[in-house]
């Protein structure tokens, strides 16, 4: 959950990079809540007879809320395999998506790359403290 509140806290950054836990863990709760939201809206809707339109209403409505920082973390997620966050725009290329799927499933460049440093390593000034 975490991850989730760190993507939405930086949810206009599009500099640095993100590991791919904080990209799939933002992916995985953000799924999560369209469905509870989707399916709060198809029960109201079931009990008091009216259209489903509400739950189409509540995850869209969600789904416009988290447009920006799904974008930059997607953006930071490529730029931690290297890659200019250009490539997100995939997202609107038949079957784009699932070159962005494969990109997104890489591990993190090693060391640091011209987006920042590599956020799965430890600085080895604390490595070579940590010792003494």
């Amino acid at each position: 959950m975490n991850y989730f509140l760190d993507a939405l806290g930086k949810y206009a950054v599009f500099s640095g990079r993100a590991r791919r836990s904080e990209y799939w863990y933002f992916t995985l709760f953000s799924c999560l809540i369209v469905l509870a939201l989707a399916a709060g809206g198809l029960y109201v809707a079931k009990a008091t007879g009216g259209p489903p339109t509400l739950a189409v209403y509540l995850a869209d409505f969600f789904l416009l809320l988290i447009f920006l920082p799904s974008w930059a973390v997607s953006v930071r997620r490529l730029h931690d395999i290297g890659m200019t966050g250009w490539w997100a725009l995939l997202n609107f290329v038949p079957l784009g998506g699932f070159v962005l799927l494969v990109l997104f499933c890489q591990d993190s460049q090693a060391g640091d790359n011209a987006y920042g440093p590599n956020p799965k390593e430890v600085a080895p000034t604390l490595n070579a403290e940590a010792r003494t």
